[in-house]
């Protein structure tokens, strides 16, 4: 299943800079680590803001959940999500 996720990231303004250092760093390990399995497929940042969109290719809403939940910063985050399926005017075989 694809969804579309956008992402918000909102850190505390007193979260000492090595914790907040830390947690992207962990952050990324994790994001590379979806994003090589093919769970994760794009990301694009939001120009000015610390946000982004991206679409992630799950087996369902329980797997999407337990990911976005097991992100380091997801505590610190607002998610909105948006179910997608396949428009039949799509020329592109992999968008299942």
């Amino acid at each position: 299943m694809l969804f579309h996720i956008r992402m918000d990231v909102h850190l505390p303004e007193n979260m000492p800079s090595e914790t907040a250092a830390r947690i992207k760093a962990e952050e990324k390990a994790y994001f590379q680590t979806l994003q090589q399995s093919g769970k994760w497929r794009h990301i694009w940042r939001i120009a000015g803001q610390y946000s982004n969109i991206s679409i992630f290719d799950v087996a369902d809403n329980e797997e999407l959940h337990r990911i976005l939940s097991s992100l380091p910063l997801f505590p610190h985050m607002q998610i909105e999500v948006t179910a997608l399926c396949r428009h039949p005017s799509s020329l592109h075989a992999d968008d299942r």
